[in-house]
This record gives C-alpha cells, sequence and structure tokens, in this order.
C-alpha cells in the first residue's frame, strides 16, 4: 500500500486497519482501530492533520484533505461514500457521508448526521446533530431525525469486507 511520510510527517495507524494497496495515505494522517481505506481514496495530511475514527470507512475514490488552519476529523463509526470529498471539516461519530457529497473547510457535521449523496456542505457550515443535510448548497431536511441504525449496519459490512480483503485479496499480474 502507498503510505508515504513527508518531512516529519508520518501516518499512524491502529490495530486492524485495512489501506487497500491502491489507496493512498500520506503526512500527518491517523487511522483509529478498524479504520478501511478503500482503492483509489486519498488522504493527505500535509499541511495539517486528518484524524479517522475507529471502525469508520473511507470508501473507492474519496478524497480527505486538510488546511493549515482546519484539520480534518472523522469521528467514530462513520461511512464516507464514494467519491466524497472531505477537507478541512469536522465531521460526528455515527455519520453517513454519502457518495459524491463534499463537505469544505472549517464544516462541521453533527453526529449521527447525514450529508446526502452530490451534496455540498460549504465553506463554515455547521449540520446539527441527527440532521440530513440535502442538496447544493447543503440544506438541513426540517422535521427529520436520522436513526443512525443503518450506518451502524454499514460500518460492520466494511469492517467484515476489511478482514475479508486481509486475508484474501491477492495481486494477479498479467
Amino acid at each position: 500500500m502507498p503510505v508515504y511520510a513527508l518531512g516529519d510527517r508520518e501516518p499512524t495507524f491502529g490495530a486492524d486497519v485495512f489501506v487497500h494497496p491502491d489507496a493512498v495515505v500520506i503526512g500527518d494522517v491517523t487511522l483509529s482501530d478498524g479504520v478501511s481505506v478503500w482503492p483509489g481514496a486519498v488522504l493527505r495530511g500535509d499541511y495539517g492533520s486528518i484524524t479517522v475514527g475507529a471502525r469508520s470507512n473511507i470508501q473507492d475514490g474519496t478524497v480527505v484533505h486538510c488546511t493549515q488552519i482546519h484539520p480534518t476529523v472523522i469521528g467514530a463509526g462513520c461511512v464516507v461514500g464514494h467519491n466524497a470529498h472531505i477537507e478541512g471539516a469536522v465531521i460526528g461519530d455515527d455519520c453517513l457521508i454519502a457518495s459524491g457529497s463534499v463537505v469544505l473547510n472549517g464544516s462541521t457535521v453533527g453526529s449521527g448526521s447525514i450529508v446526502g449523496a452530490g451534496a455540498v456542505v460549504t465553506f463554515g457550515s455547521t449540520i446539527p446533530e441527527k440532521s440530513m443535510a440535502l442538496g447544493v448548497p447543503a440544506k438541513v431536511r426540517e422535521g427529520y431525525e436520522v436513526s443512525t441504525g443503518h450506518v451502524a449496519l454499514n460500518v460492520d459490512v466494511y469492517v467484515e469486507n476489511a478482514k475479508f480483503y486481509r486475508e484474501n485479496l491477492r495481486r494477479l499480474d498479467r
């Protein structure tokens, strides 16, 4: 797997972390216990730090970056869907950041929330706990309280996927 130090900034991995061989982790990135990072994902902790909480998964094609001012923090038990982009934001525990969504610098997504597919959480926005944010720019869907059961189910599936991949993935060159 491509894991790089950048100067004195080095990634730190907890127990049972899975980083797919086609994902890239650079610099000041902390992956807590049971985190999985899937093909094509890039986590680049060059200007600041990136922290991913226990059992979270960063799915295919996702970009996670940070700035000198805004670190990126992704809580425990989170699902970051395919081709998402998180930059300099704080994501609470048990969140779903759905496929193709963008969460920008200085933003906060409260625990138990969903950022819908393709949504854009603009610079400095706050999504309250257990909310659903949809659209461009993302707006909270009023009167809707998120149940985190489906997020937890997806987290469990990806923890098992990581175990299966660690034990069974092998490259076939032709």
